[in-house]
């Protein structure tokens, strides 16, 4: 059977490395889209990987914004079914700016586009299928202050969006640190991401344990790309996306491991959900 394999944010860095390794490990007959919001970077990096002499499958590339839910509702409705989506799109941020300025862009691809991913992909995944969230292990809740876990841990999906939003009005009106928010965006965001991938397990796990599909999160380690170069001055233990691809892959196209269902995995093992430090991501920011 032919098999349909999804990436977003697809045109550079760690989703182009997944979208190439995805056309040179699956077969022949099957096909990778190759997504992205510019088009002619969608066009140029699926012609890339269409002419990689590893590449085996066919490649398609397509323009998708994520932080347009309709759009992949209309995609998804499209496609009709798929058996492999990785939701990779990631919005810029940059620490020489007020984040509360980067706000809006950033949650709406990084969050809205999760939502949007899990909302529109996740009924049309084939059993057996694989819906991966890229996110970070700043993911774990408990890199949030105490008093903020409880709006991201066993809720539903429409819960994690609620806070979300509620979170960036607390941003634009200067009101987020009061309310305990962490100063940099990137923490909750992640966090956000792997609660709303938990909140959709939490709701199809029987039947994707019994079917062997995996929805999960996956930390891919520090990758170096144009999107993590500027916030970090020290990169010696940074992989080049190729590499921290193949990590993420494994999960992808490896046996099914009920342990991994709904969880955090960072390279193949599960990071416990409730793990992590507020204090920790602080130095990144300072």
């Amino acid at each position: 059977m032919t098999r349909t394999a999804l990436v977003t944010g697809a045109n550079q860095g760690l989703g182009f490395a997944l979208a190439q390794g995805l056309a040179a490990r699956l077969a022949p007959e099957d096909v990778v889209l190759l997504t992205g919001r510019d088009a002619g970077r969608v066009a140029a990096a699926a012609t890339r990987v269409a002419d990689d002499p590893a590449t085996r499958s066919r490649v398609e590339g397509h323009v998708l914004d994520v932080s347009d839910a309709d759009a992949v509702a209309r995609f998804g409705d499209r496609l009709g079914a798929v058996d492999i989506v990785l939701s990779n799109a990631v919005g810029p941020l940059q620490p020489d700016r007020p984040q509360a300025e980067q706000a809006d862009v950033f949650l709406d691809v990084a969050n809205g586009g999760t939502h949007a991913v899990l909302r529109s992909f996740g009924p049309i995944l084939r059993p057996g299928g694989r819906l991966i969230i890229v996110a970070s292990s700043l993911g774990t809740l408990g890199h949030l202050p105490e008093a903020l876990r409880p709006r991201f841990d066993g809720v539903s999906l429409a819960d994690v969006e609620k806070a979300v939003e509620d979170w960036r009005s607390a941003i634009h009106a200067g009101t987020a640190q009061e309310q305990g928010w962490p100063e940099w965006i990137n923490v909750p965001s992640k966090v956000a991401q792997v609660a709303a991938m938990r909140a959709v397990a939490a709701e199809r796990r029987d039947r994707d344990l019994a079917e062997g599909t995996l929805v999960a999160a996956v930390c891919p380690g520090m990758v170096d790309t144009r999107a993590s170069r500027p916030w970090f001055t020290e990169y010696s233990h940074a992989q080049p996306p190729d590499q921290a691809a193949r990590a993420v892959l494994d999960l992808v196209l490896g046996d099914f491991d009920p342990q991994t269902y709904g969880e955090l995995v960072r390279f193949g093992s599960v990071r416990p959900w409730h793990a992590g430090n507020p204090s920790l991501h602080k130095e990144l920011i300072n």
